[in-house]
């Protein structure tokens, strides 16, 4: 019996374009006083990153597979394939790297090798949507000698930022600070100035304020104005937005603001209406604000993107977008008035009128939301960066 333990030494969450690194241990869990016949030997281990596709039968209608390529040897238990078993198809992987060969293990010995990849740039985010999946993993093989490959799969998280793909690394030594005494690979500068690179970009994309204003009407006349002061935001922030209803001319009952996101397929793939086929375009509300407005003069929300969530984005096959989603509850009877007289000849009970004839109308406003810091959406939403098997 071995166990394998892959360890991701900085999270489970990358930006593509990063270097992921990966500690693979090797143990023979049984006690060292344990006789030398009882020693555990692997005939080889390899790693290698890829992400996984997989489309909603009832929403994507895919071209069929290219017959014309099959597959390397696809029922062999012997061959290294990190997607075998998996739902949907791989449309990305790295090259496989091989840890080791021939490894045996005493009782109680321990072995560690360290995996690193660029994650590539070209690929879509990490995305659980209505309509498709995009899944990314590291996924470990191990091989006994005469015995089938065991799978060690380790979840990932891809955001993407658009634009670093275009983006070369300087070959110049002196575009940066650098000290004689400290030793530095290239990765690994290469994975910093990257990532220096992205936080400058989401910087200066998200931190540009400017109040924009938007006149709210219905068919009748004026309902408010809605202010927001930026329309780019990133993953971990807070929508603010404020709503003058002072200088309407027509009275807002009630009204409600929902961050939404808009999965959309695109029409080349959209299954053709029928029965039981679902909708080719899906919403998901991520918060919502909802206010009882009568008399009031102006009111602001505050809606936060959550960590968890993905970034805008668009493939070939589908496209998410974001937006708030505005829904108002306004009154037919110009000059609507529910409060009860100030002046009264005598004692008497007022109460307001039990019904209203009401209208109701919604407006989008898109927005735009970029990834953030990795190392953040690691620590603020954390998930299992340690997976384990074993053989």
């Amino acid at each position: 019996m071995i166990e394998v333990v892959a360890e991701l030494s900085r999270g489970p969450v990358f930006l593509a374009g990063e270097a992921l690194e990966c500690l693979v241990t090797v143990t023979n869990p049984l006690p060292p006083t344990a006789t030398s016949a009882s020693s555990e030997a692997l005939a080889w281990a390899s790693a290698q990153i890829h992400c996984q596709f997989h489309a909603s039968e009832s929403r994507v209608a895919l071209p069929p597979p290219d017959s014309s390529q099959p597959d390397v040897q696809p029922d062999s238990q012997t061959v290294f394939l990190p997607h075998r078993g998996e739902r949907g198809q791989c449309i990305l992987s790295t090259p496989p790297k091989i840890l080791f060969c021939d490894l045996r293990l005493d009782p109680g010995e321990s072995k560690s090798y360290s995996y690193s990849e660029v994650l590539p740039t070209e690929g879509p985010p990490s995305f659980r949507g209505q309509s498709v999946k995009y899944v990314y993993k590291l996924t470990i093989g191990c091989q006994r000698v005469n015995s089938p490959i065991t799978l060690l799969r380790v979840p990932l998280r891809v955001l993407v930022l658009t634009g670093l793909q275009d983006v070369h690394f300087p070959q110049d030594e002196a575009v940066a600070p650098s000290s004689p005494f400290l030793e530095e690979d290239e990765s690994s500068k290469k994975d910093s100035w990257l990532a220096e690179l992205a936080g400058e970009r989401l910087m200066a994309a998200t931190s540009c304020r400017s109040l924009h204003l938007y006149n709210i009407s219905d068919g009748r006349g004026k309902v408010g104005t809605f202010g927001i002061f930026k329309s780019v935001y990133r993953l971990g922030e807070d929508v603010v937005g404020t709503l003058n209803l002072g200088e309407g001319t027509v009275a807002c009952l009630q009204f409600s603001v929902s961050l939404q996101t808009e999965e959309r397929v695109q029409p080349e793939y959209q299954r053709r209406r029928g029965t039981g086929v679902a909708p080719s375009v899906s919403h998901v509300t991520h918060a919502r604000h909802q206010e009882s407005c009568l008399h009031t003069t102006r009111t602001s929300f505050s809606l936060p993107i959550p960590l968890c969530s993905t970034p805008g984005f668009c493939t070939a096959i589908v496209s998410l977008k974001w937006r708030l989603h505005f829904e108002f509850v306004t009154s037919r009877e110009p000059g609507l008035v529910l409060l009860p007289p100030l002046e009264q000849p005598e004692p008497a009970t007022w109460t307001g009128p039990e019904q209203v004839p009401v209208d109701t109308f919604s407006w989008d406003l898109p927005i735009k939301v970029l990834p953030t810091s990795p190392t953040l959406v690691s620590y603020a939403a954390p998930g299992p960066s340690t997976s384990s098997i074993t053989i």
